[in-house]
């Protein structure tokens, strides 16, 4: 598949040495930093499959004005060519989030993660390790397995020797807006997300900090159930909100502003867990 056409306009290299889609570019905020030197809250921020930081830059930014130290990496494979993508698994993107949690850990009290879709998925695996996290925020997340029959479709297109199928980019109700990713999904790296769910969803009872879900009524891409099982499955607190006003991608959506205020409220109320 050939590299996407937005791929103009190069601001920084990826690991593989490809410029990244302008637009696609990491978020870093140092934070407000307390008598220790240390910031005292900080932010993960995290986009999702086949996107890249673009998706979640408006969250990253209030997080980082509320005086948070915050990182918005941009996953393995993302943000560059889908070339990039296909060899690409879950643990790829996990590494990519461990990274950037040890990194935001280690200066400071405590750390929040947020999560668009995939993003949502990661942030709940985090917080399954690591039940020091004080609390995560997910938008839409993708956290319910998909059957088996889908999982077996998608095996048989590779047997045919289809490797991508249509992408799930720029899922936006808001007509003015549109998401910087692949315009392609492929199917490899989407097959070994779906193992990943199996995985996650017998150890939802593990996440045990605060959890805010945020649903989009109307998504095309992941169905709303999949937020009642987080929902359901966790041991922590859960806060819900319903989206009235956006699809998918609902951070750059109409409700961008309502979902950048509740997670910075998130943030500022959880209690660290150290």
């Amino acid at each position: 598949m050939p590299a996407d056409p937005t791929a103009a306009g190069p601001t920084a290299a990826a690991p593989t040495g490809r410029p990244l889609l302008a637009g696609a570019e990491p978020f870093s905020s140092p934070g407000a930093a307390t008598a220790s030197g240390d910031a005292a809250t900080g932010a993960l921020v995290l986009h999702g499959f086949t996107g890249s930081p673009h998706s979640v830059r408006g969250v990253a930014r209030a997080l980082a004005a509320a005086g948070l130290a915050v990182e918005a990496p941009v996953l393995a494979g993302h943000g560059t060519s889908p070339d990039d993508m296909v060899s690409t698994r879950w643990q790829h993107w996990r590494d990519s989030v461990e990274v950037a949690w040890a990194d935001l850990d280690a200066r400071c009290d405590s750390v929040v993660v947020f999560g668009l879709s995939m993003g949502g998925t990661l942030a709940t695996a985090l917080a399954a390790d690591h039940p020091e996290i004080a609390g995560i925020a997910v938008v839409n997340p993708y956290i319910d397995p998909p059957a088996a029959s889908f999982q077996d479709l998608l095996r048989g297109l590779l047997d045919t020797g289809e490797t991508w199928v249509p992408g799930i980019g720029s899922d936006i109700a808001r007509p003015d807006s549109s998401e910087i990713g692949y315009s392609g999904t492929p199917i490899r790296p989407l097959l070994s997300l779906c193992r990943a769910l199996d995985g996650l969803h017998p150890r939802l009872g593990q996440v045990t900090c605060p959890v805010l879900v945020m649903t989009s009524r109307v998504d095309h891409v992941v169905p709303p159930v999949s937020s009642d099982v987080l929902a359901a499955g966790v041991a922590g607190p859960v806060e819900r909100v319903w989206l009235e006003h956006s699809f998918h991608a609902a951070t750059l959506d109409l409700d961008g502003p309502e979902i950048e205020r509740r997670t910075v409220e998130f943030a500022s109320k959880v209690p660290g867990r150290r």
